[in-house]
């Protein structure tokens, strides 16, 4: 009899932990759910918004991405989940039972918990907002750019970093790509560029040393930084924050706050603030047969692809375990690893472990980060959703070890 697995939702996490599974030869049923018919290749949106890349060059069709391996896609929403009798009921009215649920779902972004956003705000956060960021720089003359991200708020029912932001990385893309454009223009100089954390310090996911050498940059690119502020109020000319401050906006590009589907909630799966529970093997917990991972896992902190995938293949190793009545279970070992595109041919490889008590805390400012990020970019799109091969991520690991012991080393191109 075949092992009945539905994956919720074809996002970074939930189509890595489909294309593991397929490595599996054993009896499997896969089902991978999904409300959109494409994945949303979202590492290359700032590309959208600020280099005018075209939307359909970060879409992957879902359907012949998942039936190539022999799964099935089904594109429609689940509007109720049963964990007692172990069933999804989707808004087809199709109730599909399953012996392993695993939620890849992602977040919500809640564009609309600040006023005035849809009126005047700009964010890069999905296709549709990314070209309407586009159209809106090509119109831009000069003036007040101010960029940040608004306050996230979650749940206390597990153990993870506490962060006010959850994830900084595309507000430094934002800066930085921002600024290489207005240059290319000729209208820097009729441009300011100001930059906004609701955290006390800008960045809460590494250590001083990253924090210092983006910190350096922003300064040589005259990029000004303000912390502790909390967005809560977008107009024309204006954003307002909650401390009473009021700084002056021409073009206001935010990263909304996360919130978690409500359906988790309704069905008893999600902590106070919606997102799901797990332990360190992504296991619900209160239900042995659900799992959860990428940014709904209220374990994933930072919000971030990386972890996502990480969280993924612990997810897939832990099922096959129970499956097989053996194997190894990976250990939960999450890290911040991004490339800031930073417009042209630059970019700076981020790499740290500070979050979680490790050592490694690494920033890559060379033009070989924007090559790697290129590389990464084009496998994912073409190769349908699939990450590097294991030796290429091997390689990479051996190239961040050389910089372990000694971060000042010299870096090439740099």
């Amino acid at each position: 009899m075949k092992t009945k697995i539905i994956i919720l939702g074809g996002g970074f996490a939930g189509l890595r932990a489909y294309y593991r599974l397929n490595e599996y030869d054993g009896n499997l049923d896969i089902k991978v759910i999904d409300k959109r018919s494409q994945l949303l290749e979202k590492p290359s949106l700032p590309e959208v918004a600020f280099s005018g890349k075209p939307v359909n060059s970060v879409l992957i069709d879902l359907q012949p991405a998942v039936e190539h391996k022999k799964g099935q896609f089904i594109h429609a929403e689940v509007t109720k989940i049963d964990p007692d009798a172990k069933t999804v009921t989707l808004s087809t009215q199709v109730i599909l039972p399953y012996d392993y649920l695993i939620i890849a779902s992602g977040a919500i972004k809640d564009y609309d918990a600040i006023d005035g956003f849809r009126q005047y705000g700009y964010s890069m956060c999905d296709e549709i907002q990314a070209t309407k960021l586009w159209k809106a720089l090509q119109d831009f003359k000069g003036g007040n750019v101010v960029i940040g991200t608004a306050k996230s708020t979650f749940g206390h029912q597990v153990k993870a970093p506490n962060l006010a932001a959850p994830c900084e990385g595309p507000v430094g893309e934002a800066m930085f790509m921002i600024d290489h454009d207005l240059k290319e223009r000729s209208i820097r100089d009729k441009s300011t560029i100001s930059v906004f954390s609701p955290g006390k310090i800008f960045f809460e996911d590494v250590g001083d040393h990253v924090r210092e050498k983006v910190g350096k940059i922003m300064k040589k690119h005259a990029i000004s930084l303000s912390t502790d502020k909390v967005v809560i109020k977008i107009t024309s000319d204006a954003l307002f924050f909650e401390d009473g401050d009021k700084v002056p906006c021409d073009l206001a590009i935010i990263i909304p706050p996360y919130t978690a589907l409500p359906l988790f909630k309704d069905c008893g799966l999600g902590d106070d603030a919606g997102f799901i529970p797990t332990d360190e093997t992504m296991k619900h917990l209160s239900y042995d047969s659900i799992y959860a991972i990428g940014d709904i896992n209220a374990l994933a902190q930072p919000k971030l692809g990386h972890i996502a995938v990480h969280q993924a293949d612990i997810a897939v190793s832990a099922i096959l375990a129970k499956i097989k009545g053996e194997g190894e279970i990976i250990k939960y070992e999450p890290s911040v690893f991004c490339i800031m595109n930073m417009g042209g041919q630059d970019a700076i490889l981020i790499y740290s472990d500070n979050l979680y008590a490790g050592k490694n805390d690494l920033a890559f400012h060379s033009p070989l980060s924007r090559m790697m990020k290129w590389s990464f970019d084009s496998y994912y799109y073409f190769s349908q959703g699939h990450m590097f091969p294991d030796f290429a991520v091997e390689g990479m690991e051996k190239f961040l070890g050389i910089f372990k012991e000694d971060e000042d080393k010299y870096i090439p191109f740099e």
